[in-house]
């Protein structure tokens, strides 16, 4: 709430942690004493679990099922795919019967366990209940294999299981012991309670989030301040003995075991144990390369302080970060960890307590395609190379069109021809400031008001990343400057120039010299505008009818109520409520809104 993510970060934030409510079910094992617990999002659904999955990295498939047919070179295979790819809905599933049965404890009907990688160890409890009937991953399994599918829904229209699985909310129980007849939307919470009753679950929470994984070893990834004692087990690194320092060695290349390259040092790994001080080692495990830039912001404020992370008053000073930007995919790990580790600080008193929050705004900046509308790749052969672009065109032109491309959040493709507009757009601008560089002649009243108007604009567009209609707006000025015609005094032209130089800085170097000002335009204070010519001579207002919103028009500003009522009444959509009944009231606020009362 204190940081202000634009709405796709805080999607993918809540998508990655995964709040789940369900509940937790205990199955048990035909023939075993074992019991296989399994959270579900839909504990309604208990009556239609057909077969169990289980996660290749289970623990039940190392103790009962290395020896089924299968399992072993399945468990293999998996080990090489990414969870991504693991979860990836339009995958073909894979799987092989784990040679274990387990009792619904709804039905009393053994169910087959079935290992598949599209289960993940890290979600829950790495063990899921498969309804094929509700779940369009179990009903693509089920087809597959050969598994039944129970419905245990009614829809409220024709479905065919057969086909895919029914996931809508809407219906009521069948099939279902007792809860058949509920509709689906009270059925989850008479299922929770009919399975605690039964002594077999409960209601509970799951998350999706993920541990943070230190498997890639570097030598040069922060050391973890840990000792481990055969007598005392892992104790911490005294705090006069902080920071644990790096060796320095020769070769720091990775280990083939997996190993931290630290570990093959033994003069360092070999230590005393704080406790006890016999013979110990320390952790070899470093943090991940990354690591660093979870809170490097705070270092910036004092970053020779040699005794603490930084001076509390400079913290206070420079905290929290302004404006961070970055691309979407820091979402889900970076943006997520600097925000932990900061508030880790914070817990500690390390950071300003009236600080909570690391940044205060979040941006997302775009992604440039090539030209083919692809992901830019050397394979694909679509890359544009920025040192050629500038070459051909210069660094105003190439910093310009990028900006113009489109928001500054979007996916846009490259265009050379939209790239040919905006060098056409800088050629005109400069021939504007050659012709007036010398001008004693006054500027006409409207060159004025769109000059005003439009360095007014752009600084609004500035400080809020709208680059791109910044760049529109001083567009829309050159074509009216232009159109209107006669002498633009320089020292009204230079108001342009500024307001230009943060998207052209070098053009708008030589043109702010050209036009007589002093010292670098870029040390410039931002031009003032004058409040009467930025007034907009028309205005739109809303119209409501009955307090309801029927629509808007555009008026002049010192139009009248009359005025106002007859556009109003020329518009079809206002009109045809006026025409309901007789106007008795109009309340009409000049150059603000129109309001109709009608009996």
């Amino acid at each position: 709430r204190k940081t202000n993510f634009i709405e796709k970060v805080k999607a993918a934030q809540i998508n990655w942690i995964g709040r789940s409510e369900g509940a937790r079910v205990r199955f048990k094992l035909d023939g075993l004493q074992e019991e296989l617990e399994v959270f579900t999002t839909r504990p309604d659904t208990l009556w239609g679990a057909t077969f169990m999955v289980i996660a290749p990295e289970h623990p039940l498939v190392q103790a009962y099922c290395m020896q089924q047919p299968g399992v072993k070179e399945y468990v293999e295979t998996s080990r090489l795919k990414s969870d991504m790819e693991r979860m990836e809905l339009s995958i073909e599933k894979t799987g092989v019967y784990s040679g274990l049965d387990a009792i619904n404890p709804a039905t009393g009907e053994p169910i087959p366990v079935w290992i598949s990688d599209y289960v993940l160890i890290t979600y829950g409890t790495g063990a899921i209940m498969s309804v094929p009937g509700h779940d369009t991953r179990d009903w693509d399994f089920a087809t597959k294999f050969g598994l039944e599918i129970r419905p245990i829904i009614q829809p409220t229209n024709d479905w065919d299981y057969s086909q895919a699985a029914y996931v809508e909310n809407d219906g009521v129980m069948i099939n279902s012991g007792p809860i058949t007849g509920l509709p689906v939307k009270d059925a989850f919470a008479a299922a929770i309670q009919w399975v605690k009753d039964i002594g077999l679950g409960d209601a509970t929470v799951s998350y999706h989030l993920r541990d943070w994984i230190f498997s890639r070893q570097h030598y040069w990834g922060e050391p973890i301040p840990m000792i481990y004692c055969e007598r005392d087990g892992w104790q911490p690194v005294p705090m006069d003995q902080l920071p644990v320092k790096l060796p320095d060695v020769e070769l720091y290349e990775p280990t083939d075991t997996g190993e931290s390259p630290l570990a093959n040092i033994t003069e360092w790994v070999n230590t005393t144990c704080p406790k006890c001080g016999e013979p110990a080692r320390r952790e070899t495990d470093t943090m991940p390369n990354w690591a660093g830039s979870d809170w490097y912001f705070l270092r910036f404020t004092d970053p020779f302080n040699d005794h603490a992370l930084a001076d509390p008053e400079k913290l206070k000073y420079w905290m929290p970060v302004d404006v961070y930007i970055g691309g979407d995919e820091h979402n889900t790990l970076h943006l997520l960890y600097s925000r932990f580790i900061y508030q880790f600080l914070y817990d500690l008193g390390v950071v300003p307590a009236d600080i909570p929050e690391p940044y205060y705004r979040r941006m997302s900046h775009g992604v440039i395609l090539g030209p083919d509308n692809q992901r830019m790749s050397k394979s694909r052969g679509n890359v544009i190379v920025p040192d050629d672009i500038i070459k051909n065109y210069g660094t105003d032109v190439t910093r310009c069109y990028i900006m113009f491309m489109g928001p500054f959040d979007a996916t846009m493709a490259w265009n050379e021809r939209a790239l040919l507009g905006v060098k056409r757009f800088m050629e005109r601008f400069e021939r504007l400031v050659d012709t007036q560089a010398g001008t004693k002649q006054p500027t006409s009243l409207e060159v004025k008001a769109v000059i005003h108007k439009t360095v007014n604009k752009v600084g609004n567009d500035l400080p809020n990343f709208k680059f791109n209609t910044a760049v529109a707006k001083l567009m829309e000025a050159l074509n009216s400057i232009n159109e209107l015609g006669g002498s633009v005094h320089p020292s009204d032209l230079r108001m342009l120039i500024q307001a230009i130089a943060p998207l052209a800085p070098f053009f708008a170097e030589e043109a702010w010299k050209k036009l007589g000002g002093e010292g670098s335009v870029h040390a410039s204070l931002w031009p003032k505008v004058d409040p009467a010519l930025i007034k907009e001579d028309t205005v739109e207002i809303p119209v409501q009818v009955n307090g309801k919103l029927r629509g808007t028009i555009t008026i002049a500003r010192e139009a009248t109520q009359a005025d106002a009522e007859t556009l109003a009444r020329e518009i079809e959509g206002i009109r045809k409520h006026l025409n309901d009944g007789t106007v008795v009231k109009v309340i009409f606020i000049p150059a603000k809104t129109l309001s109709f009362v009608v009996k």
